[in-house]
């Protein structure tokens, strides 16, 4: 360790052992000049109201800043009353939608009712033109093979007349005609 005697430290005065005064004016020494001068000048902005200036100055910003947070408390209250109305119209939108799904449904299968009757109707008016047509046919064939069998059994007895009957054989049916007509 070291000694005491060698870490100690002397200080001397440069202007020998003498203390300086300070100047002083008036009675007053600088420190209480520069206290005095700041003291006047806060009595001054006390008299000229620039404190009230400037908590005036605060207290219209405070004014104008809960102007503003009422503006937003109000759009806030309108935002969630048109969120609210939306909302209400989305849920109405969206039970029209079911009703008229529901409804299209409903017209949907009355459509297909009706056409279901309506082919039926249609199958069963054809059906029946066919009928008539076959049956129309049916007639048209029958009269046709009677006219060609009456024909061929007119050829036929033509014939056959011809072939047995005579000159002879002619006069004695004409003159029993004629007899039969008589009578």
């Amino acid at each position: 360790m070291a000694n005491a005697a060698e870490t100690t430290a002397t200080v001397e005065q440069p202007h020998g052992s003498e203390h300086e005064v300070e100047p002083a004016a008036l009675g007053l020494t600088p420190g209480m000049w520069v206290a005095a001068a700041m003291l006047v000048f806060l009595l001054i902005l006390v008299v000229k109201k620039v404190p009230g200036a400037i908590v005036g100055g605060l207290d219209k910003q405070i004014a104008a800043i809960r102007q503003q947070l009422d503006e937003a408390k109000v759009l806030r209250a309108e935002a969630e009353k048109l969120r609210a109305e939306y909302a209400a119209k989305i849920a109405n939108a969206e039970k029209d939608a079911a009703a008229m799904l529901e409804h299209a449904r409903h017209e949907a299968d009355l459509i297909v009712a009706k056409a279901s009757q309506d082919t039926a109707d249609v199958i069963a008016r054809r059906e029946k033109m066919a009928a008539d047509k076959i049956g129309a046919a049916e007639r048209a064939a029958v009269d046709d093979l009677r006219a060609k069998v009456a024909s061929a059994a007119a050829a036929a007895a033509g014939q056959l007349i011809a072939a047995n009957h005579g000159a002879n054989a002619d006069k004695a049916l004409v003159d029993g005609a004629i007899a039969g007509l008589s009578h």
